[in-house]
């Protein structure tokens, strides 16, 4: 077969020689040529194990390039990885397992950790060195090659089913926002069960010729050293706000060692504009943008400091390969300005969930848009404003109320270490926000509970309408969340009615 099969192969012939992909923790390095070869070894590795067209291969494992050889080894083949949260309770795993169905199953020592059977990774990468690896082929751009679960934060995780063609759109989406170059160069230690992790810090790079270099995962000294290290020669990275405010708060943090990165890319929580000017006043552009598991990357800001300055909190603006409507809650399109619900259309769209049609069918309205369930409004230069999840809003004496909003509001507050807000009923207004908040240990000592509660919502008062400040707050030590980080509102809603009892 002459035709490369994927971006790889391309590489492997326009830049052999060209270094592809390093894993910082054993020191292993892949030219282009090495990493075609090692992804068709590992095709024909999993083809040895009787994997076939259509099936699942899951992994549990923490960031390594194996997981990227892997990914790609299941295109090559036509069969679906499946990277699975390994901060996840067994019983969580156990489900996602049942529900995918793997055919084979590999990971590390994070297998053991909960008990699940399955092939040690580094076991399959031995059975692949010692294959001749499998012949380029073509890849169909319309088969599944990739299920990424999403949170689930109310309810089970759903698979979101995903095509070369979707993750092909999230490298060329990428690669215009971010400005990938063949010289461009990846530190990549975001999770690798997350599209970040896995597609928008992998996908654009191999699609540019450019480089990855995998961490095993962020730790914020080490992290900081590694993106002014002139041997890795960073120059894109992804994180959200809050490691951002972590790298920023290190004590060897120097940004003239950073001078080298074309900017830091956040996103998946609101970044507060005081941080954002922080960074640019450092000479460091921060570029958010908005992306889902379902959709990769959707939006993102431009990279010249004065125009993220102008509209920091902005997640920025969409490439023409993505088409967006904001539509009230008949369907109707909103006005400019005025928020509504995300949709979006599109090649990066995934076609739907794994095994879940009524609610894959639910997802898309005529004409194949698909709904995000984000709130969002854009200004006449068409950037976007992310205003909060549609099922968090509520809707208080008639007025919408975005949870994200107030939580926005409190980022930065020295009171305040996290917090959520949710709607509960209330017999005048129909709706109140109640706030949960953990306090900050050093700044809260010398107050007491109530003192606390009356300084947080003053200052909420000072910019925020008054149908918006919560008619209730609950100190607590920490908001829960889920294996992913994710801050459970279903549970904050059972020890609301508690409290309320």
């Amino acid at each position: 077969m002459t035709s490369a099969a994927d971006f790889i192969a391309l590489n492997a012939r326009l830049r052999p020689g060209k270094l592809a992909a390093c894993d910082l923790a054993s020191g292993r390095r892949w030219t282009y040529a090495q990493l075609h070869l090692a992804v068709g070894r590992f095709a024909a590795a999993l083809a040895a194990r009787g994997v076939g067209r259509d099936e699942r291969v899951a992994a549990i494992a923490g960031n390594c390039v194996d997981l990227v050889l892997l990914h790609h080894a299941c295109a090559r083949i036509g069969a679906i990885y499946v990277p699975l949260n390994w901060r996840l309770s067994r019983t969580e795993l156990s489900w996602l397992l049942d529900d995918c169905e793997p055919a084979l199953v590999t990971g590390d020592a994070r297998l053991d950790a909960a008990e699940i059977e399955g092939l040690a990774l580094d076991e399959l990468a031995a059975e692949a060195a010692r294959l001749d690896p499998m012949p380029d082929r073509p890849i169909d751009p319309d088969t599944p090659s990739l299920i990424l679960y999403t949170s689930g934060t109310s309810g089970r995780p759903k698979g979101a089913v995903l095509n070369e063609r979707n993750l092909a759109e999230t490298a060329i989406n990428f690669s215009l926002l971010g400005q990938v170059t063949p010289d461009s160069v990846f530190l990549a230690d975001a999770p690798m069960f997350h599209v970040i992790g896995l597609v928008t810090n992998i996908r654009p790079a191999f699609m540019r010729g450019g480089t990855v270099m995998v961490s095993d995962g962020f730790i914020p000294a080490r992290t900081l050293d590694r993106l002014g290290d002139p041997a890795i020669g960073a120059t894109h990275y992804f994180c959200v706000p809050q490691m951002a405010a972590a790298l920023r708060s290190e004590p060897g943090f120097d940004p003239a060692r950073l001078s080298g990165l074309t900017a830091l890319f956040t996103g998946g929580a609101p970044h507060p504009a005081a941080d954002i000017a922080a960074w640019l006043d450092f000479g460091i552009p921060v570029a958010d943008g908005f992306g889902m598991s379902e959709a990769g990357t959707v939006f993102g800001m431009p990279l010249d400091p004065q125009l993220i300055r102008e509209r920091a909190g902005s997640a920025g603006l969409a490439t023409p390969r993505v088409q967006t409507r904001i539509v009230d809650e008949s369907g109707r399109e909103c006005p400019l300005g005025e928020p509504g619900e995300l949709l979006l259309r599109g090649d990066n769209i995934a076609s739907g969930y794994w095994r879940r049609p009524e609610e894959s069918q639910a997802a898309f309205v005529d004409g194949g848009w698909f709904r995000t369930g984000d709130i969002v409004r854009t200004d006449p230069e068409g950037y976007h404003w992310l205003v909060d999840r549609k099922k968090d809003m509520f809707i208080s004496g008639g007025e919408n109320v975005y949870p994200a909003e107030v939580e926005a509001a409190l980022a930065g507050h020295p009171l305040v270490t996290e917090c959520a807000v949710i709607g509960v009923p209330d017999a005048r207004w129909g709706e109140v926000g109640h706030l949960f908040v953990a306090l900050a240990g050093d700044a809260a000592a010398d107050r007491d509970g109530q003192t606390a509660r009356e300084e947080i919502l003053s200052s909420l008062s000072a910019v925020l309408a008054k149908f918006k400040i919560p008619k209730h707050v609950s100190l607590v030590d920490a908001l829960p969340r889920n294996g992913a980080g994710k801050v459970l509102k279903g549970e904050l809603r059972a020890l609301a009615r508690m409290e309320d009892a």
